[in-house]
């Protein structure tokens, strides 16, 4: 399998390309975007080597729309259409200056040029630098032929198979500030259909799976990114930072904000249960394409603590399928897996064997409903990942 490059150096080249079109891509540094062609079976030498770019990111603007042809109308993928915008690859937009593209790529959006070129340009760039590396990550794995991912037990059944963590985790437990490396699970187009993976891992390093889930309270207000929390952790990792690491986009609250605002909910709680699906701002670089924020824990005594139903876990999980299959139709998305952590088990209080036996309950019931989807549940704990593992073998 041939080398692939990092995602920082794709994300610094498009960048390139996309100010000065693919028309100067002979003028660009490319040679990360060269490693990917060459990955992905696209190009072989320097005389071929811009017709295969142009058609490795042709083809990755059509991953970003479902597989799909992308059209400049509503019925295409924004995001899609915002990156064929930018890079040209609409045929009306290959020889036009760097500024008219952004302007139509923003009109995608409805935004100024300047807030596109602040905010979501930097998602369009890191999910294209994304969906590049899956796209050459994908063409390795075939030229492979890894027999490991055509093994497959009966969908239905929904079986249960735990990956034991990289390294054993520090005593005592708890979230210390900075964890040693663990290396990334990936669950997918590799993965079997219909199976449920326990990995003991922190959610925000998960790679290469469509749907993260996070637990929120009623009022769809994001822990604080410094907390020790699966809202914060995840809050932290999707924001939008500069070259100097300081936060220009905190995607996740700011898109929740806004879905307060259109349904009037702003300061007022939702329905325990309710879940809202938001993009996945720079955790894109590791293959995440959405976050379903679930609403489950309700403030009391006010707000220091707070009130989870055992029930509602089950509730969450259907919704969150639902919402995953309507995107996944009706936005082209092409998914298929999602995680999800221990919902409830943090701040909520509820014992864990109590959360891991209602969610892996939920899941088995939405895999035998529909075996088209893999599930990974994760946790940062070996103590927690045992007690789910004797959890999938309980009667």
């Amino acid at each position: 399998m041939c080398p692939l490059p990092s995602h920082e150096s794709l994300v610094a080249e498009l960048r390139e390309v996309r100010r000065r079109g693919l028309p100067g891509l002979r003028h660009c540094t490319r040679d990360a975007l060269r490693e990917a062609a060459t990955a992905a079976g696209l190009c072989t030498g320097p005389d071929d080597e811009q017709t295969g770019i142009e058609e490795l990111l042709g083809a990755a603007v059509r991953r970003l729309a479902g597989g799909h042809p992308v059209r400049d109308d509503d019925s295409s993928d924004p995001l899609a259409r915002a990156a064929a915008h930018s890079f040209g690859i609409f045929a009306a937009r290959r020889g036009v200056p760097g500024t008219d593209r952004r302007k139509a790529a923003a009109a995608v959006y409805g935004v100024t040029t300047e807030r596109f070129r602040k905010s979501q340009e930097h998602v369009v760039v890191a999910e294209l630098a994304a969906a590049v590396l899956a796209i050459a990550r994908e063409a390795g794995v075939r030229q492979q032929a890894d027999p490991v991912a055509e093994l497959a037990a009966p969908a239905t059944e929904a079986p249960v198979r735990t990956v034991p963590p990289a390294r054993t985790a520090p005593p005592g437990g708890g979230f210390p500030a900075r964890r040693p490396a663990v290396r990334p699970v990936t669950v997918g187009a590799a993965a079997s259909a219909g199976r449920i993976t326990i990995r003991v891992c922190p959610i925000e390093e998960v790679r290469d799976v469509d749907i993260l889930v996070s637990s929120e309270n009623t009022y769809l207000e994001m822990s604080k990114t410094f907390r020790p929390t699966v809202s914060g952790a995840l809050r932290r990792a999707a924001a939008l930072r500069d070259a100097s690491g300081e936060i220009v986009d905190d995607v996740l609250s700011r898109e929740l904000g806004v879905w307060l605002r259109t349904h009037g909910r702003s300061g007022r709680p939702v329905r325990p249960g309710t879940v809202i699906a938001t993009s996945s701002g720079a955790l894109a670089a590791q293959g995440v394409r959405r976050i379903h924020h679930a609403a489950i824990a309700t403030p009391v005594g006010g707000g220091d603590r707070y009130h989870v139903s055992p029930a509602v876990l089950g509730e969450v999980v259907r919704t969150s399928f639902e919402l995953a299959r309507h995107e996944s139709e009706f936005l082209s998305l092409p998914m298929a897996s999602i995680c999800f952590p221990l919902l409830g088990a943090g701040r909520g209080g509820l014992p864990v064997e109590t959360v891991a036996r209602r969610l892996l309950d939920a899941v088995r019931a939405e895999l035998h409903r529909d075996p088209s989807w893999s599930v990974l549940m994760v946790t940062p704990e070996e103590s927690h990942a045992r007690l789910l593992t004797a959890a999938s073998s309980a009667p």
